[in-house]
């Protein structure tokens, strides 16, 4: 047969260039993270300038800039994830501080930092703590390593970080005051969105949809926009479930119930309605409630999936074993040749190794395309910034506060145009101690961004990831487990014409293959865009979305039905019982 013929490993994919630098829409929230990190870094930089000491800006920005994170989680988690992200921010300062105070061997502090970056790339990666990732955090840990210390400075400078890490918690935490559900909120809104753009492929006629792809909204735009709203509305859950208990996140799970029935039956769903409700999510004014669900915390079940928790962190750290050794040896190597080369800032190409490495080498591409071109035009823009910079100390910290807001408010339309504003930001700071000649800074930024890149996508082409296809297996396992178990209850269900705690019992198992289906995705992306992998079996896996999307629309056609058939006899009872 042919599935037991050995087939040769897929040659490498074909690298997108220009789709790489395409501008995309700008974030819901960007001027959140944009607004927050200005409103964190400026008044400890104003502060040490007036105190003349912009020598230790450094130190203070090292806690300013963890405002920049968790920008999409309910308040209460926000809480804890900042407050983590100071402690590993800070901690890795300190590793870095103490580093530098021990040892002036250039090919040491390069060791340390390259493997500074791979643990924070692991834990950032595992933790899913969200932009801006381990860069932010890499940037501090590497350039402190390289900044002359001695033992007896390192718990002032500590106490400095933790100081303006304190402020930046309480600017991420301040919009809960005026807006407390602000991210639930959000998240929801984008998921019914997703959710309405694919019920419009069903629903020709719907001015705000896209035509369907063929018949019945097939083909691989139709699978594409499936996927992302699939992925939408888990990422809501996700959201939902970090949030604490409230009338309002029960009133964001109804909504969230009828995305998910839109997207399990699309032809029966209205795109209008559902991006209506995402409007008034968008708002400042009460929950919308569905008209047409009743007791929806009953008769679905939903309390019982959100106490479904997650793996341990060494569980979520194990796969990403093979990009926490591309990061080690890259961002190694990376400094190493910038050091041969006499580069004097050899963490700049280690920082831009540490930059590039994404879920698969063809993202890993991507991104460094990415950081090349934004780097290199963010040089210009630095000869054009610093005479203004130069005129004085105040212009020197009013020019980074406009590059911090600029960097953050970019970002999220390409990762190139971020770094326009990122690049001359990072070599600004590095006139804070004193002035630089601009010349000699922009040489070594150009270079040690091209030997970043070239050195980096190097480490990540020759670190295979052959446990992709592994996990590609196990995902695939786990879907068609997850379809069966599904299945199972639902022929249960139907055998039995007015059963009380089915909802309950499906409405579970209904998650976890909505939740399956949405890993099983990501997993196949991520393989297909790994090198020299054994053949991926492409058609099991469109075979196992498709039955499991048709078992989804199965279950939610039947739950309706038990929604009905539970309220019809909550009617009949009451009559029953009037005198």
């Amino acid at each position: 047969m042919s599935s037991a013929t050995p087939r040769p490993p897929r040659p490498p994919a074909r690298l997108p260039l220009a789709g790489a630098l395409r501008l995309g829409r700008p974030s819901d929230i960007w001027f959140k993270p944009a607004l927050s990190v200005v409103a964190a870094v400026a008044p400890p930089n104003l502060t040490l300038l007036a105190l003349d000491r912009l020598d230790l800006a450094m130190y203070t920005m090292a806690g300013s800039l963890c405002a920049l994170y968790a920008h999409n989680r309910p308040y209460a988690a926000r809480a804890r994830a900042l407050a983590w992200v100071v402690l590993g921010m800070t901690g890795g300062l300190a590793v870095a501080l103490l580093a530098a105070s021990l040892t002036a061997n250039a090919v040491v502090l390069v060791t340390v930092g390259a493997l500074l970056a791979a643990v924070q790339k692991a834990l950032c990666d595992a933790t899913r703590v969200g932009p801006p990732g381990n860069v932010v955090l890499t940037f501090i840990s590497s350039a402190t390593l390289f900044m002359p210390q001695t033992p007896g400075q390192i718990p002032g400078h500590l106490a400095l970080a933790l100081a303006a890490g304190a402020w930046a918690w309480l600017i991420g935490m301040a919009p809960g005051r005026v807006r407390p559900h602000g991210p639930e909120r959000r998240a929801t809104a984008q998921a019914l969105d997703a959710a309405a753009a694919y019920a419009a492929a069903h629903h020709p006629g719907d001015s705000a949809g896209t035509p369907a792809a063929g018949p019945a909204g097939t083909g691989d735009g139709h699978a594409r926009t499936r996927a992302a709203a699939a992925a939408a509305v888990h990422a809501a859950w996700q959201t939902l479930l970090w949030a604490r208990d409230s009338e309002p996140r029960r009133a964001l799970q109804r909504l969230l119930v009828r995305a998910e029935v839109a997207l399990a039956a699309p032809a029966d769903s209205a795109p209008a309605r559902l991006r209506a409700w995402a409007r008034q999510l968008r708002g400042t004014g009460t929950v919308p409630r569905p008209d047409d669900l009743v007791d929806d915390d009953e008769l679905l079940g939903l309390d019982a999936t959100l106490a479904v928790g997650q793996p341990p962190l060494w569980r979520r750290i194990g796969p990403l074993t093979p990009l926490a050794v591309r990061t080690a040896l890259g961002c190694a190597l990376a400094g190493y040749v910038a050091l041969a080369l006499g580069i004097g800032r050899p963490y700049w190409a280690l920082v831009t190794a540490a930059s590039l490495y994404q879920a698969n080498v063809t993202l890993t591409w991507s991104r460094g395309l990415q950081r090349v071109v934004g780097n290199l035009v963010g040089v210009l823009a630095y000869a054009a910034l610093v005479p203004v910079a130069h005129l004085h100390q105040a212009a020197l910290v009013l020019v980074c506060l406009a590059l911090n807001f600029g960097a953050e408010a970019l970002i999220s339309r390409n990762y190139w145009l971020g770094s326009v504003c990122v690049t001359p930001m990072a070599l600004l700071i590095t006139e804070f101690a004193r002035h630089q000649d601009a010349g000699e800074l922009i040489t070594e930024r150009v270079v040690d961004t091209l030997v970043g890149a070239l050195v980096g996508f190097a480490a990540a082409v020759a670190v295979t990831n052959r446990r992709a296809g592994d996990r590609l297996g196990q995902a695939l396992t786990a879907a068609e487990r997850a379809r069966e178990d599904v299945a199972l209850l639902l022929a249960e269900s139907q055998q039995q014409p007015r059963p009380r705690s089915a909802p309950d019992a499906l409405e579970p198992a209904r998650r976890s293959l909505a939740a399956a289906l949405v890993h099983l995705r990501a997993t196949a992306d991520a393989a297909a865009g790994e090198w020299w992998q054994r053949a991926l079996p492409e058609e099991r896996v469109m075979a196992v979305e498709q039955a499991g999307h048709r078992t989804l629309a199965a279950t939610a056609r039947r739950q309706k039905l038990l929604a009905r058939t539970a309220v019809r006899d909550t009617s009949t009872e009451a009559e029953a019982t009037r005198p």
